[in-house]
Order: C-alpha cells, then sequence, then structure tokens
C-alpha cells in the first residue's frame, strides 16, 4: 500500500510551512513510521535544517542520520520523486515553494492530502485563498492548520467558525505561538523529542494524529 503524501502549501511566504514540515517528521519517525521528507523550495530552509540536525546527530555519535529519508529536489521532479519514496514510507511531506505556481501545483497534486497552514488574522486568511483554489481545482482533499495561535484569540475562533460554515476542512488541533517550536529547531530538533513533556508537543501530537487520520480517508 502506497504511503501518504502530505503537501504542506501556502503561497503567502511566513506561514510556518517548514516549521510544520521538520516537527511532523520528527514526530512521526519517532512513532516508528517510515517518513520521507521532500524539498522543493529553492529557500532551501528545511535543507539547512536537516543538514544541521545530520551534523548535531553525528557530534553525539550516531552516524549523521536525520532520522527520515530526506531528498532536495526541483519542483518538476517532484511528482516522479514522490511516487517513488511512497512506494516504501508510510508518509512523504512535501515543503512546498511560496509565489511560484507551476511547483506548487504540482506539489497540490501529487498530494493524498494539502495541509495549509495559516496565521489567525483576516488579512493571511485572505492571502490564502489562491492555495485554497489550486487545490480545489485539483480535486485534493485540504486541511487548515491554524499556526501560531495567541492565548486569547477571540478573532481565531470567530474565522475558524467562518471556516468551517463555508465548508472548508480546518483542523480542530492547533499550533500556538510558541518559541519552542523555533527553539528546537534551531538545534536540529524537534519538540517531540526534546521537550517531549511540553504544550508544544502536545499541540504537534495531537494535529499529527489528526493530519494523519484525515489523509487514510480523505473527502475532498
Amino acid at each position: 500500500m502506497a504511503g501518504r503524501v502530505f503537501t504542506v502549501a501556502q503561497q503567502k511566504g511566513g506561514a510556518g510551512k517548514t516549521t510544520l514540515v521538520a516537527h511532523l517528521a520528527v514526530l512521526w519517525s519517532g512513532l516508528g513510521r517510515r517518513v520521507a521528507v521532500i524539498d522543493i523550495d529553492p529557500q532551501g530552509s528545511l535543507s539547512r535544517w536537516v543538514a544541521i540536525r545530520s551534523e548535531v546527530r553525528r557530534e553525539a555519535g550516531t552516524d549523521g542520520h536525520p532520522g527520515f529519508t530526506f531528498s532536495q529536489i526541483a519542483g518538476w521532479r517532484l511528482a516522479t520523486e514522490a511516487e517513488r519514496l511512497a512506494r516504501d514510507h508510510d508518509a512523504v511531506l512535501v515543503d512546498s515553494p511560496p509565489h511560484a505556481e507551476t511547483e506548487a501545483r504540482i506539489a497540490v497534486r501529487a498530494a493524498s492530502l494539502v495541509v495549509v497552514p495559516v496565521q489567525p488574522s483576516p488579512m493571511d486568511l485572505w492571502a490564502t485563498r489562491p492555495t485554497l483554489e489550486l487545490a480545489v481545482t485539483e480535486r485534493r482533499p485540504l486541511m487548515l492548520v491554524v499556526n501560531r495561535m495567541p492565548a486569547r484569540a477571540r478573532l481565531a475562533d470567530e474565522m475558524i467558525s467562518r471556516l468551517t460554515s463555508l465548508g472548508i476542512g480546518v483542523a480542530e488541533a492547533t499550533l500556538g505561538n510558541r518559541v519552542a517550536f523555533a527553539e528546537t529547531l534551531a538545534e536540529g530538533a524537534g519538540v517531540s523529542e526534546s521537550e517531549p513533556n511540553s504544550t508544544a508537543t502536545q499541540e504537534i501530537t495531537a494535529l499529527g494524529e489528526e493530519l494523519w487520520a484525515r489523509a487514510a480517508h480523505p473527502v475532498a
């Protein structure tokens, strides 16, 4: 059975795509799942994090393997690479570029589930529209993930309610505006391994379970 391909897409920069991919990769591989990660973003932020992670693990006395399969490729090669990796992995995570319509379309087309991180503000939501329309055009199931949720977020609650009423899938699990997500990445790690008892780990774990279940039973 082919693995699930999760394309994390958002044509607005700074939404937290790379952070989400990295923490999900650490979480799922830590649960014993065979995970592959593909970076098609020319900025290469995910690739730099993997390099740091490999060096840290090498210095700790391991062989430097990040704990998952990693591939950095040009976007036009994604379909073939995702299909190849899905044959012998449980999950393939794709970090797609912002502001690159052709590559984003290829990434969305390859997905079992399109995951769209969005910050809880009207302007960020408006900027998400092209990504949502792309997923609908390509007939791919999608799920919005509210990222950097503040502690008191009446506006975010209203936004989630509105999206749900419009028939747009929104994850029940949200990620808070927590320093731990960035700090652990700077150390080449993920919160689920560095801070297993933290609120951040509880959040990424809940989200990971929800996305996994949704990809298993997609509804376009």
